[in-house]
């Protein structure tokens, strides 16, 4: 297992939980995005898609079976989550351009709540903001908004959530939940 290794010489992972978006998806996305015709930022490979729930940052690698027990304990929504991506926004701070929904569906914000309070005990601080899922399309933007000669309209059906590794510019799934049990 691949591993980052802090200075003072212990191994981390830069982790995120999100929900995957299928390989149709994928591809309907980037075609969409080519079409925006993007002159700034760094486009994120299609097989990186997700949406993001809740961000970890770095994490000693000893703590991700504790992360994932914590887990395994959560309330989960009783169907697939639906969300609609329609709203391209950039994010200056983050210098992201973003697919975001104007409307989160309470379950979503009910499994990032469920998912921040089950880490609570692990010393993670409960994110601020309001829950935001989001889709990046690309890193290092800068700039306005691109105008979209096709308004953004994709519905993303998640059947699971999934625990990400972010390494080297991939993000690979450690473990996966399912959003029904």
């Amino acid at each position: 297992m691949v591993q980052d290794i802090r200075p003072s010489g212990t191994p981390f992972k830069r982790l995120f939980f999100a929900l995957p978006v299928s390989d149709a998806q994928r591809r309907a996305i980037s075609q969409w995005r080519r079409g925006l015709d993007l002159r700034s930022g760094k486009p994120v490979p299609s097989e990186n898609f997700h949406l993001t729930l809740l961000f970890l940052g770095d994490v000693d690698a000893a703590q991700v079976p504790a992360v994932c027990a914590a887990v395994d304990n959560l309330t989960r929504p009783d169907a697939p989550l639906r969300l609609l991506l329609d709203r391209l926004k950039t994010w200056p701070r983050a210098s992201a351009l973003v697919l975001e929904a104007q409307e989160t569906p309470a379950a979503l914000r009910q499994l990032v709540y469920a998912l921040q309070q089950a880490l609570l005990p692990m010393g993670f601080e409960a994110q601020a903001r309001e829950c935001r899922p989001h889709l990046t399309l690309s890193r290092d933007f800068r700039g306005q908004t691109p105008e979209a000669t096709v308004a953004p309209d994709f519905f993303v059906t998640a059947r699971h959530f999934a625990l990400y590794e972010s390494r080297k510019g991939r993000y690979w799934p450690l473990a996966q939940w399912p959003l029904t049990v």
